[in-house]
């Protein structure tokens, strides 16, 4: 089921490690045209075109009027969910609402020599979030989402999900209930994101969108970029598990598993200085899994995208973790810090035993949106500072600007620019027109 590439494959490992990252998010031309056609729809035809693609993609007939969620239907939907599920809910997001907390930024402003410059941190007025339907609807990214924007003070969040997602999973609606959100609109898929980037007669637009989707929800967000912002483009999941000869089968396998249970494109890759654990591994993984209902997309996802690489020491195997980039990196070892200090790109590092990535999940506190497919090499968790804006801040006196002004010219002038030169120029004290002038003289 999982395969075992021993220390000596060096071309299997590379082979496997290759096919592993080319599961990062690709556009083809056809997908892009499908998509952008959709979006250009959306613009010119606003909700009809709304309408129209619910009843073709969803299967389900809406009118303008029901594009909205009432209150009293998101209500009615969390209420079918058991009260041991609020009470997670409520614990989760008070534990991730102080960690993201610790995110905030505060303005600031230094002043010498004449000029004073600072950095104003202020939320942004929008924010959309999309929740994706069927199984693929999980109310702990709902709570990943919203959190650090209320956090960051947005002004108005507004969620966009297919028509049938609160019906098919009630526990999206008991987390939007618990954390207020109150304006969601049912609508999904590319369409959604076209609605939300450049609003229609009932669907505002927004300043960012975040959340997961499929294939046409990552294309659609790609296309609108730039009319408005977005988180990343997420692609499929995967977490790395580094552990020596101290760590349980039984627990590395079950946290393999948790992973490839994501999908069939999830990556699952256990990284290990022992063949015997390498081998107890396998073993579980294949007991383990006999018992899992989503036992077909488990197999699939580990046949394709797992293995258990045997490596000579914790240095080589802190190497294939930095080729990889994971967006979920476990540390199983006789001393995790010193591991640790040798990863330089992963979207989160869970330390020992008993922090399997599930924590990570649901309850610990950062957030799970993570970067994937090897982009943890250049960029972050999604957090508080993804919902606000940073403006600078420039006061300069008249006796800095007397003082910079022929500075400000020369490079100026060394760029051609001779218009930006006069402009500070023609500030100076007394001859500033005389001075402006001869500023190459």
């Amino acid at each position: 089921m999982i395969e075992i590439i021993k220390s000596t494959q060096q071309d299997r490992r590379q082979s496997k490690l290759l096919q592993i990252k080319a599961r990062s998010v690709a556009f083809d031309a056809e997908l892009m045209h499908i998509v952008g056609s959709v979006i250009d729809d959306v613009r010119k035809r606003g909700d009809a075109a709304l309408i129209h693609y619910t009843a073709r993609f969803d299967g389900i007939e809406i009118t303008r009027e029901s594009l909205r969620f009432g209150e009293e239907s998101i209500h009615r939907s969390a209420a079918q969910v058991e009260q041991s599920v609020h009470e997670a809910l409520r614990e989760a997001i008070k534990r991730i609402r102080a960690f993201h907390e610790r995110q905030r930024e505060q303005s600031w402003e230094i002043e010498a020599s004449g000029a004073r410059l600072g950095q104003r941190i202020m939320p942004l007025d929008s924010a959309g979030l999309y929740v994706p339907g069927g199984t693929a609807s999980y109310p702990s990214s709902v709570v990943m989402n919203v959190v650090p924007a209320q956090t960051a003070g947005v002004r108005r969040l507004v969620v966009a999900t297919p028509p049938r997602t609160l019906a098919e999973n009630p526990a999206v609606a008991a987390a939007l209930v618990e954390m207020g959100v109150t304006e969601v609109y049912a609508v999904g898929g590319a369409q959604a994101i076209a609605a939300l980037a450049y609003g229609t007669e009932t669907v505002p637009r927004v300043d960012k969108i975040t959340g997961p989707g499929n294939k046409y929800v990552a294309a659609a967000k790609k296309l609108v970029f730039g009319a408005v912002g977005i988180d990343s483009i997420a692609g499929p999941s995967e977490v790395v598990v580094i552990a020596d000869d101290t760590a349980r089968a039984d627990f590395v396998a079950a946290d393999l598993l948790a992973q490839a249970e994501h999908g069939e494109d999830a990556s699952a890759v256990l990284i290990t200085t022992s063949e015997d654990l390498a081998r107890a591994v396998a073993g579980e993984v294949a007991r383990q899994c006999e018992t899992l209902p989503r036992r077909a997309v488990v197999e699939t996802s580990l046949a394709a995208y797992g293995a258990i690489i045997v490596v000579g020491n914790l240095d080589e195997a802190c190497q294939v973790v930095n080729e990889l980039a994971p967006e979920h990196l476990e540390i199983i070892t006789r001393d995790e810090e010193a591991v640790a200090a040798e990863v330089r790109h992963a979207g989160a590092i869970f330390f020992g035993a008993h922090t399997p990535e599930a924590v990570g999940d649901y309850l610990a506190g950062p957030n799970h949106v993570l970067p994937t497919g090897g982009a943890a090499r250049f960029s972050s968790a999604l957090g508080v500072y993804d919902f606000v804006r940073r403006t600078s801040m420039l006061r300069w006196s008249q006796d800095e600007l007397e003082r910079s002004a022929h500075m400000i010219a020369a490079l100026a002038h060394a760029e051609g620019l001779d218009a930006h030169a006069r402009s500070a120029l023609i500030r100076l004290d007394g001859n500033g027109r005389q001075k402006a002038e001869s500023g190459r003289q």
